[in-house]
């Protein structure tokens, strides 16, 4: 046992020299962009820990990191939607975890650390598939929430999303996105109307967002009915 100890620490001076030398040679502004390069290829790993808990726990807390303090409105908002996916547990079943971790995801792309396009389900899905290695179909209804893919023709960016994150099962969007639409910035429970509404009063009338959502309306509004209509089947 104390010789595998002594071989254990003769290894471990030996990559610490072996890294030294590696890194010896590099100018002093490249040995600092190596480190992030290490960072980044790293953290995957540490979220491997997923693996021993649910999804829905892991994003939960992924989300709180990186929504609580910067976006702490967003955050709440975030939380109700998550509750709300609760609630629908009856029609969601063996996917309620999967949608429930969607929901405290399907808002990250606001984060301040985030921000790539400005466009927010497709910088959150970016981030979950390059930097954590997500569940395709978990990146694709982050992607895709509560009708993205009209916003992102407003955009110019619906040939990328659509290319880099395929949507997958509508009953699983519709479910999204009626969790979303009704659920205020507050994280109250609200009826589609007036979360349309007040979307559209906080941006004005000549912002993207209200554009979208007056174009995205009528899909809107059919993913909320037939969700409603799923619960109304299970009673």
């Amino acid at each position: 046992m104390v010789l595998r100890r002594q071989l254990g620490k003769r290894r471990t001076a030996d990559q610490r020299a072996r890294a030294g030398r590696g890194t010896a040679l590099l100018k002093p502004g490249m040995r600092g962009r190596l480190k992030t390069a290490r960072r980044v290829r790293e953290r995957p790993l540490r979220s491997y820990y997923r693996d021993r808990m649910n999804q829905a726990d892991w994003a939960e807390e992924l989300a709180r990191k990186l929504l609580e303090i910067p976006l702490p409105r967003r955050w709440a908002h975030v939380q109700g939607v998550a509750a709300r996916v609760r609630t629908l547990a009856p029609i969601l079943g063996e996917d309620a975890d999967l949608l429930e971790a969607a929901a405290w995801l399907h808002d990250i792309g606001y984060s301040p650390e985030l921000v790539e396009t400005g466009f927010h389900p497709l910088d959150g899905a970016r981030y979950l598939r390059d930097v954590h290695q997500t569940d395709e179909v978990l990146c694709s209804l982050v992607a895709h929430h509560s009708c993205a893919v009209i916003e992102a023709e407003e955009r110019g960016l619906a040939g990328e999303l659509c290319r880099e994150f395929p949507a997958v099962s509508m009953v699983l969007n519709d479910a999204l996105a009626f969790c979303d639409l009704t659920t205020d910035p507050n994280g109250n429970a609200v009826s589609v109307y007036n979360r349309l509404s007040e979307i559209r009063e906080r941006y004005g009338p000549y912002s993207i967002v209200t554009r979208f959502t007056l174009k995205a309306e009528s899909g809107l509004l059919g993913s909320v009915r037939r969700t409603e209509y799923l619960l109304r089947a299970m009673r």
